[in-house]
């Protein structure tokens, strides 16, 4: 088979002796690189800076083909009136905005906790206890609380005390508790299994507290103010009649 095949290329050589030079391959070294052609292709040329007066001539040459920016033009644009050119520029008046006060100081702070499982019925007696007092007052009452969520609150109390003096600027020693109110959260259902093939729904509920500390007076200032107004409401019978009534008055005249 081979020799067969041999022989009849041998013949078609002898009959076109051109073709034979035309059927044989060459390979010539080539100078071409893909990374070259890539790096022609994506890397940027570096642009030469060009000098001030070349900027002007290309601005100039663009004036003069009507294709000059918008931003150029408008700079290029110069009042031609006489009025314009003889009337000295005069700066305008500052104009004083209205209703631009200065902000006035902070006198309140905002806190609360986040979402912790606990029913807002039981944390809103918390919420009760230290609403209205002084804030070291209500971290003592949270201290020594045997509810279980007395811990979290008061741990919210120390950081909203320590927040409302450090960013706040407020004094420590008059901060009050002047609000205190509770969220309620989302209400978990579980599965709860019952006797004899029944079943209930359990509810994990959740919420959240709420505080606003102000400055206040302290317990000491409360008790004063207290006890000066009852001093103030009493009056003694005395030798003059006096205008005000007679608070717990005797049987008979003291004089």
């Amino acid at each position: 088979m081979q020799r067969g095949l041999h022989n009849v290329t041998r013949s078609i050589y002898s009959v076109h002796p051109t073709l034979k030079h035309s059927l044989v391959q060459t390979r010539n070294a080539s100078t071409y690189n893909p990374l070259n052609w890539l790096r022609q292709k994506l890397t940027a040329d570096r642009r030469e800076k060009e000098s001030k007066e070349e900027i002007l001539a290309a601005k100039e040459e663009a004036r003069g083909e009507g294709q000059l920016s918008l931003f150029e033009q408008t700079k290029s644009i110069v009042p031609t009136t006489e009025d314009s050119a003889a009337k000295p520029s005069v700066p305008s008046p500052k104009v004083k905005k209205s209703g631009t006060s200065r902000k006035a100081p902070p006198t309140s702070h905002k806190y609360s906790t986040t979402y912790f499982k606990m029913s807002p019925r039981k944390l809103n007696m918390l919420g009760n206890q230290i609403s209205g007092k002084p804030i070291d007052y209500a971290i003592l009452q949270m201290q020594f609380s045997e509810k279980r969520a007395s811990k979290r609150i008061m741990n919210m109390l120390v950081t909203a005390k320590d927040h409302a003096y450090r960013y706040k600027h407020l004094d420590m020693s008059k901060l009050v508790v002047g609000e205190a109110w509770v969220n309620k959260g989302k209400v978990l259902k579980r599965i709860e299994p019952r006797g004899r093939g029944h079943m209930g729904i359990r509810k994990h509920k959740q919420a959240k507290m709420h505080i606003v500390l102000k400055e206040g007076m302290s317990i000491e200032e409360k008790k004063e103010k207290e006890r000066a107004y009852k001093l103030k409401k009493i009056v003694s019978a005395a030798a003059v009649r006096e205008n005000r009534p007679i608070r717990n008055p005797g049987s008979m005249w003291a004089w």
